[in-house]
């Protein structure tokens, strides 16, 4: 069974990658692309915020600002390099 972080932080890595999607368009490879690119952003975003200890807005165990930082960052590189 996996733990609740673990399942919130799914669902909000792809609602990131979905309205990332929604607002600069594109087919279902790109959708897929995009949910991918903020899974993997979202996961190395709070690995960074874990290592170097980013306290600011934390929810639970979850670096959310660290995490969302990388998400993002993740949805526009990946916009750029598929442009």
């Amino acid at each position: 069974m996996p733990s609740p972080t673990f399942v919130f932080s799914a669902i909000v890595a792809t609602l990131y990658g979905a309205a990332f999607h929604l607002v600069s368009g594109g087919d279902a490879r790109r959708l897929a692309l995009f949910l991918l690119a903020s899974w993997l952003g979202f996961a190395l975003g709070h690995s960074v915020g874990e290592v170097l200890g980013v306290t600011l807005l934390d929810i639970g165990p979850l670096h959310m600002l660290s995490a969302t930082a990388g998400a993002w960052l993740a949805l526009v590189v990946a916009r750029v390099l598929t442009r």
